[in-house]
């Protein structure tokens, strides 16, 4: 059984659920709610960020509040040689908000923010120096699951 299993019993298990629904809980509130002491929560919290399971901590933002209304998908094909371009593309443009190599027809896809279509435009045409591209407009977003269902892994 690996590291990561062995941490994910039942009690971390509840940790990570109050964690999801709301991060800036306190240690003293997620203890109350857990059942547990301060210093055994904080141990537990230490160990899953240790391992790997918390990734990090961090906040919801509304883009299209901030002006950046408009989202999008950009599937790029390439050929290998570039991937390592397509990378750093994409680490180096703030627009450019994740992205994934993937097979099929494409070889990789990006998620794109821009405040507008001509913003949009503008930076397709710098994605095609990589490859083909095709692009899709995200009309609106109907469902997020940004929380993860963890009752099935207890051990």
């Amino acid at each position: 059984m690996s590291t990561n299993a062995n941490l994910l019993d039942e009690v971390s298990i509840r940790i990570l659920e109050a964690l999801q629904r709301e991060a800036r809980l306190s240690y003293s509130e997620l203890a109350r709610r857990v059942g547990l002491s301060t210093p055994t929560v904080i141990e537990r919290i230490r160990k899953l960020e240790d391992a790997g399971v918390i990734a990090g901590y961090g906040v919801s933002l509304n883009a299209e509040a901030l002006g950046l209304g408009v989202q999008a998908l950009i599937e790029v094909k390439t050929n290998p040689t570039q991937y390592q371009k397509v990378l750093e593309f994409a680490r180096t443009t703030e627009s450019v908000r994740e992205c994934y190599f993937v097979t099929g027809d494409s070889s990789f896809v990006a998620r794109i923010l821009v405040k507008s279509i001509d913003e949009l435009q503008g930076l397709i045409e710098r994605m095609g120096m990589f490859g083909a591209t095709r692009t899709s407009v995200v009309l609106s977003k109907p469902m997020v699951k940004d929380y993860l269902d963890l009752s099935s892994r207890v051990s």
